[in-house]
């Protein structure tokens, strides 16, 4: 049984009603004293950092998600649900040097699209529409996929994760005037910064993967 965490941060039933369309087993998780239940959790989200993880504590959840990746089971973040995994995020903070902290479940921060791209010209934040990634790395979430493959995206942040040659935790990037992160592997965590459930065949095809494949790689 997969659980989508209802939080009170966004398209929680998009999700579900995604994970069904797969023929996977799924439900609305709200009650953290169950989290032991379930096979494989996701964690979506709409919204600013900061009120997610307020959400995240107010309802309970931080400890309860924590134990559940240290378990070794299937762990897929969506959106903000994926920037609220790494250590914190520039996104509400009251000065860059006092970042909002976030789960600590991997090493990186959460940072802003600038409206200057890298090249010198502008560009509209948020990003917001579709657009293409690119694999750095074989994938259980990606299999089947071909390079180049378009998925929606909604978002002014994104995550810089701390990554090196023989500890990687990127596994796709994406072009917005300067390369991004765009999804993320490590052991049995999984993430990405678009919307698979708003990505038509392509994000049904990676929520199937994670109900099958992604759960079959750390079994």
């Amino acid at each position: 049984m997969i659980g989508v965490i209802d939080y009170g941060m966004g398209n929680v039933r998009s999700v579900q009603k995604a994970f069904e369309h797969v023929e996977a087993d799924v439900e609305l998780a709200s009650d953290p004293a169950r989290v032991e239940s379930y096979d494989q959790l996701v964690l979506p989200g709409v919204g600013a950092f900061a009120q997610g993880m307020e959400h995240l504590r107010q309802r309970g959840w931080v400890q309860p998600i924590r134990r559940f990746i240290a378990s070794g089971q299937p762990f897929l973040g969506i959106c903000l649900g994926m920037q609220l995994l790494f250590e914190d995020s520039q996104e509400d903070a009251s000065s860059p040097d006092q970042p909002v902290p976030g789960l600590a479940v991997l090493p990186g921060s959460v940072v802003g699209f600038s409206p200057r791209a890298a090249d010198g010209t502008r560009r509209k934040v948020p990003h917001m529409g579709w657009n293409t990634i690119h694999w750095r790395r074989d994938d259980p979430l990606l299999s089947g996929l071909d390079q180049g493959v378009a998925v929606y995206f909604v978002h002014g942040y994104y995550p810089r994760p701390v990554e090196t040659p023989d500890n990687p935790v990127a596994s796709a990037t994406c072009d917005y005037g300067g390369e991004f992160c765009a999804s993320i592997w490590r052991d049995n965590v999984w993430a990405t910064q678009f919307h698979p459930e708003k990505s038509q065949r392509i994000g049904l095809r990676m929520l199937a993967n994670f109900a099958t494949v992604c759960r079959g790689s750390v079994c």
